[in-house]
């Protein structure tokens, strides 16, 4: 009989890294570890100045490496099974576009002396909104030149992505940019920090990365022209990559020695070349055609695939339909929320009432209060955009609203609004996809508040008219990326064989409840009168009968 073998995940989110140890054979976990990034407020460096800037440092990244998979290994050992010779391969998946400036070796900048406080030196983390003009800038060029760069990131670029962050840079902070010999994702520079290939020149470039937020497309050769990049600002275009995007079926090298010393592991370990977190957490939760994963946390993001042979338009509003930037042989689409979690984090830490600061958490507290009341009871509504709009709209300057609230509005009233307006923007961009064509079949769920908070995935279940299914991992994106390590360790010959042994969702699942829908759906129908008005997608629609409306379906409520 075969030793059992092992992969080794390891995932970037934004406010920590986490490695998971699998057994290749079944995903079911061995160890797993994380590391509180150190620098800034739970990881995020801010400017007081700037509400849009978040930056990140890259020494967690280095650090957080070694703390949380050396770690990992240390309490995998305990376990009878387990060498640290047993794990044949590592993929890794971080936050995108989460670009940071590095020199001509590849190192970041941020860890010299003279730029270790310059947050413009940093990492630029994905919810880094201070490149909104330069993001409109180049949508503005790509529509004008004719060329077709936008058509697979949904028609419009934004400041959340690579090349509007590069620009900012280069206007703003011309020290750093003149220091400055490549960009390189975090996703991207993960790998070739631990296999030795820090080379901007060669290192491994993901797919996922690229096509998603570079406008990457082996259609027009990779990158968008240096011809287009320097109409756009002079200089630009030196910070275009040549080397071929791949997805992460293929190898970025092998694990370094000095890696593998720090890490606890033997040398030579194949690496998978990077992804993104979400497209991980989708290649983790079973992702496939037909499926929705839906992955929910700080941020939301929505994925899905379609056969390669199975030509699909551009849908307007995506974040992409990249070729093989989730699963290989596959289209990968990708649309999502730029706040959720982080939305109601705001409310309980700004705005909570003295009362909910003792005793239990606060969100627990507020969810128990919030579970009490009827879809409608509260007579709010409110539009989830505290962060911005990313699908369908595409505006990053797009800001929350709540209507409806009187004397008697309570916490618990907000916060179940909060986390309803979140399932009404997930109903928005499920209905455009369908409209365009791609049909939905189900969706599962993975995540930390998919984890964690069954009453939002309920009201999720009631808003969307469908029932909402849960990843079987606790840990579906750090297992999205060991799938990948498995696979480019040849246990598997793919990642859908991989997905099949190593991947599948929880036996109980949300079903919608009729009554609630029926609520739910007169109450759509007021945040898509609010959406498309404030938007700017209907000027004409009318709002003055929308107070009207939410007092109507809170009586009926009430009385019923």
């Amino acid at each position: 009989m075969m030793s059992p073998r092992f992969s080794l995940g390891v995932d970037y989110g934004t406010n920590a890294v986490r490695a998971l140890i699998v057994d290749i054979d079944s995903g079911e976990p061995v160890a797993s570890a994380s590391y509180n990034y150190q620098h800034g407020d739970a990881g995020v460096l801010c400017d007081s100045k700037d509400p849009t800037v978040a930056r990140q440092s890259p020494r967690d990244y280095v650090d957080g490496f070694f703390a949380a998979v050396s770690s990992a290994v240390s309490q995998a050992s305990r376990c009878a099974e387990f060498t640290p010779d047993r794990v044949i391969g590592i993929g890794v998946d971080a936050t995108g576009s989460t670009p940071l400036p590095v020199d001509q070796h590849g190192t970041p900048l941020a860890f010299r002396d003279e730029f270790k406080d310059d947050l413009a030196a940093q990492a630029w983390l994905w919810k880094d909104h201070s490149s909104h003009a330069e993001a409109q800038e180049i949508t503005d060029a790509a529509r004008q030149s004719g060329q077709p760069y936008l058509s697979q990131c949904g028609g419009a670029y934004s400041s959340e992505w690579y090349w509007s962050k590069i620009l900012h840079c280069l206007r703003t902070s011309p020290r750093v940019a003149a220091a400055t010999a490549s960009w390189i994702e975090l996703a991207d520079f993960v790998p070739a920090f631990i296999t030795g290939n820090q080379d901007p020149a060669t290192m491994t470039r993901g797919i996922c990365a690229a096509g998603h937020k570079a406008m990457y497309s082996e259609a027009w050769g990779g990158l968008p022209s240096a011809e287009f990049l320097d109409a756009i600002e002079p200089g630009l275009s030196r910070f275009r990559f040549k080397t071929r995007a791949v997805p992460s079926n293929q190898m970025a090298g092998r694990l370094s020695t000095d890696a593998a010393q720090r890490a606890g592991l033997p040398a030579g370990i194949p690496v998978a070349a990077g992804a993104l977190d979400a497209h991980m957490g989708a290649v983790g939760s079973g992702v496939a055609p037909g499926t929705l994963v839906k992955i929910l946390g700080t941020s939301s993001c929505d994925c899905m695939v379609a056969p390669l042979d199975d030509p699909l338009p551009s849908i307007p509003g995506l974040c992409g339909v990249v070729p093989e930037s989730i699963l290989p042989g596959m289209y990968g689409l990708e649309a999502g929320q730029p706040a959720v979690g982080d939305i109601f984090n705001w409310f309980v830490k700004n705005l909570a009432p003295p009362q909910f600061a003792h005793g239990a958490d606060v969100h627990a507290q507020l969810t128990a209060q919030a579970q009490r009341l009827r879809p409608g009871q509260s007579g709010l509504i409110a539009l989830d955009w505290n962060n911005g709009n990313r699908s369908i709209l595409s505006d990053p300057l797009l800001t929350g609203a709540l209507i409806g609230q009187t004397l008697h509005t309570t916490a618990a009233d907000i916060y179940r609004a909060l986390i309803e307006s979140s399932a009404f923007g997930a109903l928005t961009i499920m209905d455009h996809l369908e409209r365009h064509g791609v049909k939905i079949d189900q969706v599962i769920t993975c995540g930390g508040i998919a984890e964690k908070n069954p009453f939002v995935m309920q009201i999720y279940a009631d808003v969307c008219r469908r029932p909402f299914k849960a990843s079987r991992s606790a840990e579906s994106t750090a297992l999205g990326a060991a799938i990948f390590g498995a696979v480019c360790g040849g246990a598997h010959k793919s990642a859908q064989q991989a997905q099949s042994r190593m991947t599948g969702v929880k036996p109980s699942c949300f079903e919608p409840s009729q009554e609630s829908t029926r609520v739910y759906k007169r109450l759509y129908a007021v945040y898509r009168q609010l959406h498309d008005a404030f938007a700017g997608i209907n000027r004409e629609a009318p709002l003055d009968s929308i107070m009207k409306e939410l007092i109507a379906i809170r009586n009926t409520m009430c009385s019923s």
